[in-house]
């Protein structure tokens, strides 16, 4: 049972939800290769990001639903020193790659360690931890995505190129953040976090969300029109659209009875964007790389 609690705390599959950023880096990338691919994405995906999940998880100890987790079990000492653990195997890894790759885990492990640690706890800031998460899983973790993929060096990943998409992914992430809060309002109450959501109410996120997707939603289409071609413009903007459908039906339901911003939900708008932006940037790949082509072509 302690092995079980560790392993659900760990929450591998909410790695699905932060997919996205790793493979818009991966469309982006002139100098990947399969070695580098694999290693980053397991790297990240399945040692990184669950040891951040463990870790705070640990800290949290929650009682009510979290991320990808509907009933989480009481957490144990096993879990803080499991979640330690891949942090270290992470970044070992990552020096297959490069240092500068292995560097970058290290800081975005600590960041989000202070997320949670209770001598830090970002989280009880609104406005801070809004803008930690959304630097940090959004511009940081493109570089470090791109890192990975490329080995390109700290002179490769600073110029327009990859600062533009990766600040783009950060403006997605500043306005998807607090709607993952938006159930926990009581829980975090009771704990004394200040969530940027609990500012700014059920219905504020929601506006909050819409005025930030909005936002972000021109700033790619503008990047793919202008970097890339008004087709992959065009195709972004459909795939997007069963993210905004749903999207709307809730908010409607919302103002009817705030009682429906619940968790289901949550992961239901989730589980929704994830895959529509997931399935148009492994296509962008595809098709960008003409590996589409080639397959058309029989190689």
């Amino acid at each position: 049972m302690l092995a079980k609690s560790v392993l659900l705390h760990l929450r591998f599959p909410f790695s699905f939800f932060l997919l996205p950023v790793y493979l818009f880096a991966l469309g982006v990338s002139p100098n990947f290769s399969e070695p580098r691919i694999i290693w980053s994405l397991l790297i990240i995906h399945f040692l990184l990001y669950p040891a951040s999940n463990g870790y705070n998880s640990y800290f949290d100890k929650d009682e009510k639903s979290i991320g990808g987790l509907k009933n989480p079990p009481p957490v144990s000492k096993l879990l803080y020193y499991v979640s330690l653990l891949m942090d270290g195997l992470a970044i070992f890894l990552a020096l297959k790659i490069s240092v500068l790759f292995a560097i970058m885990l290290f800081i975005y492990g600590m960041v989000s360690k202070a997320y949670s640690h209770p001598m830090i706890r970002l989280k009880k800031y609104p406005i801070a931890g809004w803008l930690v998460i959304g630097l940090f899983q959004g511009f940081f973790t493109f570089l470090m995505s791109y890192e990975g993929i490329n080995a390109f060096g700290f002179t490769g990943i600073m110029n327009s190129s990859v600062l533009t998409p990766a600040l783009l992914s950060s403006v997605m992430l500043l306005g998807n953040y607090p709607m993952t809060q938006i159930y926990q309002h009581e829980e975090d109450g009771k704990r004394g976090d200040k969530t940027i959501s609990i500012m700014l109410g059920i219905k504020g996120t929601f506006l909050f969300t819409a005025a930030f997707f909005a936002l972000a939603t021109g700033g790619f289409a503008w990047y793919f029109f202008a970097y890339h071609g008004a087709k992959y413009a065009w195709y972004f903007l459909s795939f997007l659209g069963p993210v905004v459908v749903f999207f709307f039906i809730w908010f409607f339901m919302v103002i009817k009875d705030e009682t429906k911003a619940d968790y289901q939900k949550t992961m239901i708008l989730n589980f929704i964007s994830s895959l529509c932006l997931n399935a148009f940037f492994i296509y962008f790949f595809l098709d960008s790389t003409q590996v589409i082509q080639a397959i058309k072509g029989g190689f």
